[in-house]
């Protein structure tokens, strides 16, 4: 390797390299394992019984029929075959992410350090303990020496672990050194992570097998070839399930069915130490310094198949499907072509009387809600869902060959439908299922009030003129975007036919619009009706440009959906076609500077407005859970104290925190900036570095000063304290995604920062002062370049220049309507 290299670009090169052999399939040539064991889709998807009937309870309690219940199932346990994905993904992250050892209760010792078992997994990890299990006192001689939950004797069997009912998929290893087991596999302990017989544990990987080495000899478990007995599958429970708002747990650490709620999201899950299994006393990790900006509650969903932006976003709550879907036959219509028409639509499902079939005209004309805060997901409703499966490694035999999982520096191209339907039984057998799943949702997800919770009335105390005056500054400031009932368009402007490269123009005429006294009135009218709260959604759905609403820029600006990318079949031409919003005030991540960011087209930079339903309940805010402080209970004080102090700062922007940069400002886009906690390496054990690579160990310690490590392994850093993480996890060295025109630009940056690293190499040695001084060329080929992630959503406030600011009094008013939601 020349010396010439840059430093940095040594760093990710070498990651990338470390991170993957030769030899790879084709795509589009390679089947999934329910296929290759010759399992068809319809005996994936057999009856199953109600045993989930003591949750999601209600004002009223939701009664469910059948096919409701067997969606609600597939959200609980269907994993499709991921656990393939989970597994791999022990080797791509370099052995940072381990689910095996996530959901173990091994105790520490000197060697294994972990601060978790099932004791305190819901205060340290955020994860739902599922009931009827018991912590682990010894290792489980039935389970290869594993520290696993244990099932409480006192409850029946878990009915999907049923292997003779739901026969597996017999491949590999099972049925030999492993059981075949059930295709929804076993629970682990944790609600949404089921535990599969691993196919690749065969006789050879058994005779190897060391349950206590694993937990504590590095040297053992960070190996690329150790082959664990178990591979642990991931449903959508996993990031969805939670407590129950107004039926919180009395030990959160000990919840019981009827505590808990399938669609509320999980608002307490911590990314950082679910996906990094050493937590917090891996914090001088790299790895998990980059995860570390998700705020609880938060992931990025583009972390294996990265787009090089480091954007977590919250986990969606669910919350009054049934008018957000009439919502979306209003203005959600979008124009789908090519291999976007491959997806699955309710019409596939239900006859022509069926509501459900007014979404869907043939053969391109889709009317959809928008889950994904980008507005991306648009070529309907059952798309949508089946998409989250790939998303959570259903197929990853083909989808892991579109992309570099994790690490990136792979040109990404879209995965097919049509070659999921052909070489994919989990795909197929999901594509049956969905639909059911949205009928369960159709039917439970009412919003959770704060008058039903326990005490909840004590926070419901303002007078009667106060919540009076709360509805009209709702409706003079809020209702525009956070209402789906809306006075009638007036003559000229057309938002159902707006999705597409007019749209920016239809949105500047229904903003304006909104300012004036004729909406207004009209918009007074609506919000003082006393049913104005049922059946309202609490969100237009309309995307909004990140222009106007001034939030960190990184999660509009996501490119997983654009054209060409890993998501192409699963967005709109409508969305394609989005023209750009213009540009952003940025600040510069090291001076404070503020200048101009220009935003690209073709989908990026708009996001839909949030639901406001269950309000109370959902703090803190922002598509971040940036603004607000967390209380990792969920008992109702816990959930209101946080309302408040969140719902304070997006009202009092200048109560929200803000970096040491901005010590001396106050204004739209001064915040906090996510940076490097303490000086950080980027370790690769010596088990991760195949045998072909390890000559090349030493010479690249002898090139570079601040690569070091022992024998074979590679430690690279510091990354020092303080710089913005941001300016490393954003960095895009292909510019793959650009226009023609922007690639040879990009082109140009890439090799100024090589220069620019050479020349710096001479006159330094150590990476925290080099990484310091090519500041602004990292910035040149970022992907995003806004560092800032609490900012924005200035409305109501002086930070918002279009209107006035609200009195404290009127503020204080709209605080106490909110809590009602």
């Amino acid at each position: 390797m020349p010396r010439c290299a840059a430093a940095l670009c040594a760093v990710i090169i070498a990651v990338n390299v470390l991170s993957c052999g030769p030899g790879e399939p084709r795509a589009g040539t390679v089947q999934d394992e329910a296929m290759r064991a010759g399992v068809k889709p319809e005996q994936l998807v057999l009856p199953t019984p109600d045993y989930f009937h003591d949750m999601d309870d209600n004002v009223p309690r939701p009664t469910l029929s059948q096919r409701e219940i067997e969606g609600r199932n597939m959200w609980m346990v269907w994993t499709g075959g991921d656990d393939r994905l989970w597994d791999r993904l022990t080797i791509d992250s370099l052995g940072t992410f381990d689910l095996l050892k996530t959901i173990s209760s091994h105790p520490p010792t000197d060697a294994y350090k972990t601060a978790y078992g099932r004791h305190n997994r819901w205060r340290y990890l955020g994860l739902v303990n599922e009931p009827c299990f018991k912590e682990a006192t010894g290792p489980d001689p039935n389970r290869f020496g594993l520290w696993l939950d244990m099932r409480d004797a006192a409850c029946p069997p878990d009915p999907f672990a049923d292997a003779s009912r739901y026969p597996g998929i017999k491949v590999g290893a099972r049925g030999t050194t492993v059981p075949v087991g059930s295709y929804y596999g076993e629970p682990t302990g944790i609600v949404g992570l089921r535990l599969f017989p691993n196919p690749d544990f065969d006789e050879k990987a058994r005779a190897r097998w060391n349950s206590e080495r694993f937990y504590n000899d590095p040297t053992y478990y960070f190996d690329r070839t150790l082959v664990r007995p178990y591979r642990v599958g991931m449903s959508c429970a996993f990031c969805h399930v939670g407590p129950n708002p107004i039926r919180p747990p009395a030990n959160p650490e000990e919840p019981k069915w009827e505590n808990l709620s399938a669609n509320v999201g999980a608002q307490y899950f911590w990314w950082d130490r679910v996906f990094n299994w050493r937590g917090e006393g891996n914090e001088a990790s790299f790895f998990y310094q980059a995860l570390h900006v998700s705020r609880p509650g938060t992931l990025d969903t583009s972390l294996v198949s990265t787009d090089s932006i480091n954007n977590p976003r919250t986990m969606n709550a669910v919350y009054y499907l049934l008018p957000r879907m009439m919502e979306a036959r209003k203005w959600g219509k979008e124009s789908i072509d090519g291999g976007e028409r491959r997806n699955r639509q309710f019409n596939d499902f239900v006859p022509a009387s069926d509501p459900l079939s007014q979404f869907f005209v043939w053969p391109g004309t889709v009317w959809t809600p928008r889950v994904l805060k980008d507005g991306s997901d648009s070529v309907g409703g059952l798309g949508a869902l089946n998409r989250v499966y790939l998303n959570i490694g259903l197929f990853s035999e083909e989808w892991l060959l579109h992309f570099r999982a994790v690490i990136g520096g792979k040109p990404i191209s879209p995965i097919p439908i049509e070659t999921a339907e052909k070489n994919s039984v989990y795909w197929r057998a999901t594509e049956l299922r969905t639909a059911d799943m949205a009928r369960f949702f159709l039917a439970s997800t009412d919003p959770h009030h704060l008058r039903d919770a326990p005490d909840g009335g004590q926070y419901l105390t303002d007078s009667q003129p106060a919540l009076l005056r709360g509805k009209e500054v709702f409706s003079d400031r809020c209702a525009r975007c956070h209402s789906s009932k809306l006075p009638d368009l007036p003559a000229g402007l057309d938002l159902e036919n707006a999705n597409g490269p007019d749209y920016l123009a239809k949105w500047n005429q229904y903003w304006n619009w909104t300012k004036t006294d004729a909406f207004k009135t009209e918009m007074r009218k609506t919000v003082m009706r006393d049913d104005f709260l049922e059946g309202n959604f609490l969100s237009s759905e309309l995307r909004v440009p990140v222009t106007l609403l001034g939030i960190n820029a990184c999660s509009p600006l996501a490119t997983n959906a654009i054209r060409g990318n890993i998501w192409d079949n699963f967005s709109s031409q409508s969305y394609k076609q989005l023209p750009s919003v213009g540009s952003i005030k940025v600040r510069h991540p090291v001076t404070g500077a503020e200048y101009d960011y220009p935003l690209a087209d073709g989908g990026r930079g708009y996001i839909r407005p949030a639901s406001l339903v269950s309000l109370w309940s959902t703090a803190p805010f922002l598509q971040n859970n940036t603004v607000g402080h967390f209380e990792w209970s969920p008992a109702v004080d816990a959930r209101m104290r946080s309302f408040q102090d969140s719902v304070e700062q997006m009202l009092w922007p200048e109560k929200r925190d803000k970096d040491a940069l901005f010590a001396n400002e106050n204004g739209p886009g001064v915040g906090v900036i996510d940076r490097i906690t303490v000086d950080s390496y980027l370790d690769v054990s010596e088990g991760y570095i195949p045998d072909y690579l390890r000559p090349f160990v030493n010479v690249g310690r002898r090139l570079f000063p601040f690569v070091t490590g022992n024998s074979y392994s590679v430690k690279i850093g510091p990354f020092p304290k303080g710089m913005p993480i941001g300016l490393i996890t954003n960095m895009d060295l292909l510019g793959s995604e650009l226009s023609a025109a922007e690639r040879e630009e990009h082109k140009k940056n890439i090799l100024t920062l090589l220069k620019r690293a050479k020349a710096e190499l001479k006159s330094h040695k150590d990476l925290p002062t080099l990484l310091g001084d090519l500041v602004d060329d990292m910035l040149a080929v970022s992907k995003c370049k806004d560092f800032v992630v609490n900012k924005g959503h200035y409305f109501g406030t002086s930070y918002f220049a279009e209107e006035p600011g609200l009195s404290d009094a009127d503020k204080r008013a709209l605080i106490a309507y909110l809590k009602t939601f």
